[in-house]
């Protein structure tokens, strides 16, 4: 019987930059999870012949951050294999714009499409009906899929074998388990696109808290789902085979991941028998208090933890339902990361009602003088379709910016009590710029060589976040390294340049970006030389990375700067107090 070619193309899309241009690289940051995941499925799909013992699944995965998606070449491809799928998948609130024009090129070139990611699950979630552009995406003739695909993807790849896609998969109100699924996977040519070489996984998803500006929660729900010790190490064990040694674990707080001890046992098993890998996580503020999880994290091979710091005005936090996180553990749970060894980001939400140009500017001087923190990421505090505070403001009928491309966290797309649109947006490009000042940047480098850490690594940090802000003018979470710019992949509005205007420019733009990035480097260079030639570089100290006792709570300026920050203070020392009695 000859061998019938079902053709699934896997298409994580990029979203687009101000200018109108996909954001692309030669070498992306972060790797798609969600692409991991469906190829991971799609690839079990194809080893039990989910279509027929005469069907072969062939798979071809693009993360559109690093690689050109061309739809029409797509659409020829299937034509030619007779049957096939398009799936753009993991697609976020920033990233449908582009979907929605990647969807209407491919249905016009005759591809059958379906999309799916947080957009489409979030809005089915929270809101009543579904927004325009959802219904666009439709009305186009592409299927919506919404929650999870394990266990689903085959009837989906059926139906479009034999033609009778739905227009809606919805699977919502069906959480499946992913212990003993099909786990997350991309093939070495994949991965080797992203600098550094790294892959991704979710090692459980879910989280308990209730944070209103998070989408996690009512997408993946509020009840841990894990995966088992077996499952990562088979991801591991998969992936070292392709030679690929370092991981993103993409779960949104793996310190409530109930299955932490036992992954953590079982990959300090691995290192120990001699296998070489490494590990970013994220963790919430309160990771510290869970015992041996931070020392069992390094052994583990966690070399960069993302701390959800959000805010250190408590008042903040309590508007956003992030009382979890206490402001006067914070230098405490830092300093537990920087004596094992680990680098630490933190995100930073700037736009809470309390917030103004005045407080963040104060805020910040004080994240640099009293935490022992390395990267600071800013964001717009954004109601993200599928949080409780899209579907609150939507529901009051209150003005949201209708441009998904901009619900990236990088852009105010609602109003703002105490600033005005200008204000915010102000106050946003300016943190960038006090946090990551000169001086600041030298604190930083100094604390990494007394604290045992690579100044070297601080330097790539360093330049990779400058680089990334003030030359490529996107967040560091979307950079990369090399931008390309397409000239015929510019939003279907916005016109297209004159080919002699536009490569020149181009061309010139790099030589001037590397130029710039060449002399903050050159800089930070000499200082980590003078670093590891400095006897005394282990004895710098300064406030940040002195233990804190109760004096600090009267003396620091975090505790002082607001009555709510005050009463978090004075909170902590009778918590101190009740602890100190109890030990004796």
């Amino acid at each position: 019987m000859a061998e019938k070619i079902f053709e699934l193309h896997l298409i994580k899309p990029s979203h687009y930059d101000d200018d109108g241009y996909v954001i692309q690289w030669y070498r992306s940051a972060i790797p798609s999870n969600s692409l991991a995941a469906l190829n991971g499925l799609a690839a079990d799909s194809s080893r039990r012949h989910a279509l027929g013992p005469d069907v072969r699944i062939q798979i071809f995965a693009y993360d559109e951050t690093n690689v050109r998606v061309d739809p029409e070449k797509i659409a020829r491809s299937i034509a030619k294999a007779g049957q096939g799928l398009a799936c753009l998948v993991g697609v976020q609130s920033n990233q449908f714009p582009r979907a929605l024009d990647l969807g209407r090129r491919l249905r016009a070139a005759g591809a059958p499409t379906a999309v799916g990611g947080f957009h489409v699950s979030g809005c089915l979630a929270m809101l009543p009906k579904l927004p325009a552009d959802i219904r666009e995406m439709q009305d186009l003739g592409v299927s919506l899929f919404a929650g999870e695909a394990e266990g689903r993807l085959d009837d989906v790849l059926r139906d479009a074998m034999n033609g009778t896609l739905k227009p809606l998969y919805n699977f919502m109100d069906d959480l499946p388990s992913v212990e003993d699924t099909p786990t997350p996977f991309l093939p070495a040519e994949v991965v080797s696109r992203t600098t550094g070489a790294v892959t991704s996984f979710d090692a459980g998803r879910g989280c308990p808290f209730q944070c209103s500006f998070c989408t996690i929660i009512n997408v993946q729900g509020r009840k841990s789902r894990h995966r088992s010790a077996d499952d990562v190490e088979r991801i591991i064990r998969e992936n070292l085979a392709q030679g690929i040694h370092s991981f993103f674990i993409t779960d949104d707080n793996f310190a409530r991941n109930k299955n932490w001890e036992p992954i953590f046992d079982r990959l300090i098993e691995l290192r120990d028998s001699g296998l070489n890998f490494s590990f970013i996580i994220q963790v919430d503020t309160l990771c510290h208090r869970i015992p041996n999880f931070i020392p069992k994290a390094a052994r583990a091979g966690v070399k960069r933890v993302f701390i959800g710091l959000e805010n250190i005005n408590p008042a903040n936090l309590v508007s956003a339902k992030k009382k979890q996180n206490r402001i006067a553990e914070y230098r405490v749970m830092l300093l537990a990361w920087k004596r094992a060894g680990c680098f630490t980001y933190a995100g930073y939400i700037l736009g809470f009602p309390a917030d103004t140009p005045e407080s963040i500017r104060r805020d910040i001087a004080i994240i640099q003088r009293e935490l022992p923190l390395d990267m600071l990421e800013f964001f717009f505090l954004t109601p993200l379709p599928g949080s409780e505070d899209h579907q609150r403001l939507d529901r009051a009928g209150v003005w949201m910016d209708p441009d998904m491309n901009k619900y990236d966290l990088e852009h105010a797309v609602t109003a703002h009590p105490k600033m005005s649109k200008a204000e915010w947006e102000a106050i946003y490009h300016e943190a960038w710029e006090l946090y990551y000042s000169p001086a600041h940047m030298e604190t930083i480098m100094r604390r990494a060589a007394a604290v045992g850490t690579s100044p070297g690594k601080a330097l790539f940090l360093l330049i990779w976040f400058w680089a990334a802000v003030k030359v490529e003018k996107v967040h560091p979470l979307q950079g990369g390294y090399l931008r390309r710019r397409v000239r015929r992949d510019r939003r279907p509005e916005l016109p297209l340049e004159n080919p002699l205007v536009f490569y020149p420019r181009i061309i010139a733009t790099h030589i001037v970006n590397h130029v710039r990035v060449g002399g903050l480097a050159l800089k930070l260079w000499k200082l980590r030389r003078e670093l590891r030639h400095d006897p005394n570089a282990r004895n710098y100290t300064d406030l940040a990375l002195t233990t804190p006792t109760d004096a600090d709570l009267d003396d620091l300026e975090m505790f002082n700067n607001s009555d709510s920050s005050r009463a978090a203070g004075d909170k902590a020392k009778a918590q101190a107090a009740k602890q100190h009695i109890a030990a004796e």
